[in-house]
């Protein structure tokens, strides 16, 4: 009788995911190795992101910084601009510091072991195993999302998360064979996003449906089983767009440490019940025209914000901030709700600007 793994390697043999950081079984076997450096930037990329968000960022970075050595060498300003938009700000800031690591301290070279890799700036458990898994070939659990809800399945776990993982971890090591495991992690995180969905699972198409003890009893969608979600709490704010005479936009930089740290925005304050209407925050001196509100969704709260507008101001500036082309807006490192910011009173400033409501720290 076939193992798990290997009724699973079999199906990610014909049907794998083809993505630019991954070296295909075939590839594999005419000697085409995964480049540690690729895979540690698509696994940062990938936490709390979608594939399809990703693809593009990842092209874009491998351009401009195709190894540790040139990543180590940019400045954090200009990761920050290309990071823009994915959310999570935190990452790009230790993709920083990760880099510079491991140029200073390790050669240029990525740690093998997961204690050396969780020793990096940014590399927790889950995205030291899977480097050491498809990297290097080490035979760890790889357990993310798309694993809790394979396994928890599979085994017909009947613990809430995250009291589950622990368990979910256990099983995962014990179905992760020394043959290929890099596949293998792989391999689950396909079946997690094409097969083995949270809802409607494509169970009759599954490689592993004669194994899933959660089909048998015809529930797999009650799996994972998880605690009530807690409502997020709300915050209120103002942002302010000063338009110069020379039809320029003013932008400042928030500080390093904290929520969105290092990135550019208009100038704003918001908090729990911060006023939304209150001008003598402004910036500047001036007629400060109500445009809109905007909302948007952060991993702990959500924000709602009124955005103000004024036009026509001389060009002084704070000790943080400087004036912008509207049509050079795209090259600033600003982060989604800056953007929304900016729609809202300048409507062409971003044309290709999606309605986003990505979820940012």
């Amino acid at each position: 009788m076939k193992t798990i793994a290997s009724k699973l390697l079999d199906w990610y043999d014909r049907y794998h995911r083809i993505l630019p950081w991954r070296v295909t079984p075939a590839e594999q076997a005419s000697g085409i190795k995964p480049d540690p450096y690729q895979i540690w930037l698509s696994e940062i990329m990938l936490q709390q992101t979608t594939v399809e968000a990703v693809k593009s960022y990842f092209t874009r970075f491998l351009n401009q910084w195709p190894n540790i050595k040139a990543l180590s060498r940019a400045s954090q300003d200009d990761i920050l601009k290309i990071w823009a938009g994915l959310g999570y700000y935190s990452r790009a800031r230790n993709l920083k510091a990760c880099a510079d690591k491991i140029v200073a301290n390790h050669d240029s070279h990525f740690p093998q072991t997961l204690e050396g890799l969780r020793a990096l700036p940014g590399i927790g458990d889950y995205t030291a195993a899977a480097i050491a898994a498809i990297a290097f070939s080490k035979p760890h659990a790889v357990v993310d999302g798309n694993v809790e809800r394979i396994v928890s399945r599979l085994f017909c776990i009947r613990i809430a998360l995250p009291a589950a993982k622990k368990e979910i971890w256990t099983h995962t090591q014990a179905i992760t064979q020394h043959n290929r495991p890099g596949d293998f992690a792989q391999a689950m995180m396909d079946l997690g996003s094409s097969i083995c969905t949270p809802k409607r699972p494509s169970c009759f198409i599954c490689p592993l449906n004669d194994s899933c003890l959660a089909l048998e009893t015809d529930e797999p969608e009650n799996f994972p089983l998880k605690m009530p979600k807690t409502e997020k709490s709300m915050r209120t704010g103002i942002a302010f767009v000063a338009l110069s005479e020379n039809g320029r936009v003013y932008l400042q930089k928030r500080q390093e440490k904290g929520l969105l740290g290092g990135m550019s925005e208009v100038p704003n304050h918001f908090a729990s019940k911060a006023s939304k209407t209150d001008l003598s925050l402004a910036p500047f001196t001036g007629t400060w025209i109500y445009r809109g509100d905007i909302i948007h969704a952060f991993t702990h709260f959500t924000l709602s914000m009124s955005v103000y507008m004024a036009d026509n101001l001389a060009e002084s500036s704070g000790k943080n901030g400087w004036w912008v082309r509207t049509e050079e807006l795209n090259r600033e490192a600003l982060p989604t709700v800056m953007k929304k910011a900016l729609a809202k009173a300048l409507p062409t400033a971003f044309k290709k600007m999606k309605n986003q409501s990505a979820r940012e720290p």
